[in-house]
């Protein structure tokens, strides 16, 4: 009697669990629909390694800054501080000691409203040799977005629009925003942060001060939102690898978790 009723309550569990997901992807698909994101919702940014079985603690966009405003060197210093990283024993630690010991990250380089561009799909994280081939992907991957301006709203849409397409399941889903300024095209983003916080969706900031030293303030008001949402702040480029890791191990970790 007492194992049918805990086969009951496992059974209830794992159902609601499932009903969980089922609501928050159909909230997500509906969120990315409202937010009107040009062209239909694409999955060829998809590794084809990555399949509908597979489970991962996280699903992560990192989103580069690759505006008017950063050079080359601040350009290379971001994909370097992403590359160390992922070579970190405390970040491939953090992976591991979760629940399932997987996550899944994809790579965006952003500016204006009309230039974002997904140079790492999806690619799953379960080790050091996973960790070490993102690792080498990211050193090597070139600036291929167009020069522009700051549209971090267009960025949120473009995330939004990634982790409500996801051919796997994810227990959290975060969008990762780098950024040296404020939003400056694309529309107020407050509206747009509203909508991907409530689908359940974590957006963070790493605000680099270089030139705005207010900006982690400007985050924290117009564009960080959802579960357990904070910014981190890096005081200039050089900072950037130190601030990336950091967070990096705070979103691995969860809410709660550190």
């Amino acid at each position: 009697m007492h194992d049918d009723k805990s086969c009951l309550n496992t059974h209830d569990h794992n159902l609601w669990n499932h009903t969980r997901y089922w609501f928050r992807s159909f909230f997500a698909g509906f969120v990315f629909l409202t937010l009107l994101v040009t062209g239909p919702a694409r999955t060829d940014f998809t590794s084809p390694a990555i399949g509908a079985q597979d489970i991962v603690d996280l699903a992560l966009v990192l989103a580069v800054d690759s505006s008017y405003s950063v050079d080359t060197t601040e350009y290379r210093l971001q994909m370097e501080g992403l590359t160390s990283a992922f070579l970190s024993g405390e970040v491939i630690d953090a992976i591991k000691n979760g629940p399932s010991g997987r996550i899944a990250v994809s790579v965006v380089q952003w500016s204006d409203l009309k230039s974002q561009v997904v140079v790492i799909p999806w690619t799953i994280i379960s080790g050091q040799n996973s960790a070490t081939k993102l690792a080498s992907r990211i050193r090597q991957t070139p600036r291929q977005t167009a020069s522009g301006g700051t549209s971090i709203t267009t960025m949120m849409k473009k995330g939004a629009a990634m982790l409500s397409n996801l051919p796997f399941y994810a227990e959290r889903k975060v969008i990762d925003i780098s950024a040296d300024g404020r939003n400056n095209n694309g529309g107020d983003p407050r509206p747009v942060r509203n909508l991907v916080a409530a689908s359940g969706i974590t957006i963070n900031g790493l605000a680099i001060i270089n030139e705005v030293i207010t900006l982690d303030k400007y985050f924290e008001i117009y564009i960080t939102g959802g579960p357990g949402n904070f910014v981190i702040v890096a005081n200039d480029y050089s900072a950037y690898a130190q601030a990336i890791k950091r967070k990096l191990i705070l979103e691995i970790l969860g809410p709660g978790l550190v």
